[in-house]
């Protein structure tokens, strides 16, 4: 069956023909391709089409598709016993790789995806400082748990109010208002913002919560000595600095943006890259917080915690990538660098479109902007024409080149990315300008 029979067929059994709207055919025009087999930096659909991976699993797989040391750790360790709900000695060795790693993470405590990470991490903050409010910012996406979901979507931009006073939007029907009455909303980047809050309302706040990277409005760095700010204003007011780095940890560098920009936040999730295409994730942090979790003074529980063939193949992961000096890592750093400059290269050469690149490293994404930069959330609302994107991505995907449509998502490179991949996408992508409406 090709995609389009299989999209129908999917139509009549799974919700909106998937399994998530990000893979629907809300964002993939006219339906999505149906992906049918992966390897290294390439992915096959059901219509027989080979793409260039650049979405890898929405940032899931650091080393590509299918990548041996991965696929033989997960069939060696499922040999043995696929889950045991028990003690196992892979996960006591995947915490200490986590450790050496990143030294801020202390104490770890595993579960399945990024949201759960977060969801304990929340209760988490509560439970060790008593407090009930939790601070995030706008456009920051920390999963889909009620009390997260709060301005993260693209807005008009006259919907946010006014930046000393941001409105609260609630990203879903289903949420009931008390979910979020606890949930500050600040500007991102903007220290002045922050400490306004902060002053007002600092000692009723738990955690603040950041990713590293906006990486789920497009890719949007951080402003220089921002993230340091943030962290000394937490400090000041005796609240716990939470970084999320599920979408930045084990790839913007080995040690995430704790590494990158000189951080020791108090607690961190990880999750996609960790487990090299896995469900498996982790809520690491300081000793003195994650006590907090011994028996069970704050509750977390889980049935597949530290599923042992997934540990394994995290494992594996972690030290492929360490292998050699970090030239894992640094190869992942090098092919975002080497394919943002390509396309910046293009984009500067054609009149055509105003579009620049922005890229933390592997992390990358692509705005039809006449701005010179996005900074923020509301940069991105204001002036970024996502629909655009969109159409540009899916005729990227017609010259061979596969990245998600939604402009809010990004791109992400692998160890198995090489320099012929980054100059075929740079050609696609000068072509695709070209044609492009």
């Amino acid at each position: 069956m090709n995609s389009l029979e299989l999209y129908e067929r999917a139509k009549s059994i799974l919700v909106q023909g998937g399994s998530s709207a990000s893979r629907s055919s809300l964002v993939f025009h006219p339906y999505p391709p149906s992906i049918e087999s992966g390897l290294g930096a390439r992915i096959v659909d059901a219509d027989g089409n080979s793409y260039i991976d650049w979405m890898m699993a929405f940032g899931a797989l650091p080393l590509g598709h299918a990548h041996p040391q991965i696929v033989a750790a997960v069939t060696q360790a499922a040999a043995r016993g696929i889950h045991f709900g028990a003690a196992s000695l892979v996960e006591i060795e995947l915490a200490e790789e986590i450790h050496a790693i990143v030294p801020a993470a202390e104490k770890v405590r595993f579960c399945n995806s990024g949201t759960e990470a977060v969801m304990a991490g929340i209760r988490l903050a509560r439970g060790v400082t008593g407090r009930r409010k939790i601070l995030k910012f706008e456009g920051h996406y920390h999963g889909w748990t009620d009390s997260m979901l709060v301005t993260t979507n693209a807005q008009r931009i006259a919907t946010l109010g006014h930046p000393n006073n941001p409105v609260p939007i609630i990203d879903s029907s289903g949420i009931p208002p008390g979910a979020v009455e606890d949930t500050i909303i600040v500007p991102w980047n903007d220290v002045d913002a922050l400490r306004r809050v902060m002053l007002d309302r600092g000692r009723e706040i738990a955690c603040v919560i950041t990713e590293g990277v906006m990486a789920n409005t497009g890719v949007i760095a951080p402003l220089d000595g921002y993230l340091q700010s943030v962290q000394s204003l937490c400090k000041s007011y005796d609240v716990l600095f939470y970084l999320d780095e599920t979408c930045t940890g084990f790839r913007v560098a080995p040690g995430g943006c704790a590494e990158l920009y000189g951080l020791d936040p108090d607690l961190i999730s990880f999750g996609k890259a960790l487990g090299q295409g896995f469900p498996l994730a982790a809520l690491c942090g300081r000793s003195s917080v994650m006590e907090g979790l011994e028996w069970g003074k704050v509750m977390h529980y889980g049935t597949f915690n530290a599923c042992r063939s997934l540990a394994a193949a995290a494992l594996a992961g972690l030290r492929e990538q360490r292998r050699d000096a970090n030239s894992g890592f640094k190869r992942l750093t090098t092919t975002g660098n080497h394919l943002s400059n390509g396309l910046r290269e293009v984009f500067a050469s054609q009149r055509r479109h105003p579009v620049i690149c922005q890229n933390v490293g592997g992390l990358l994404q692509v705005f039809f902007t006449e701005a010179p930069r996005i900074s923020d959330f509301r940069d991105y609302c204001r002036v970024v024409d996502s629909e655009k994107f969109t159409r540009f991505a899916n005729l990227l995907r017609t010259r061979g080149i596969y990245v998600n449509p939604s402009n809010a998502l990004h791109w992400v490179t692998s160890v198995s990315h090489s320099e012929n991949d980054v100059e075929q996408t740079v050609r696609a992508v000068e072509g695709c300008l070209a044609e492009l409406r």
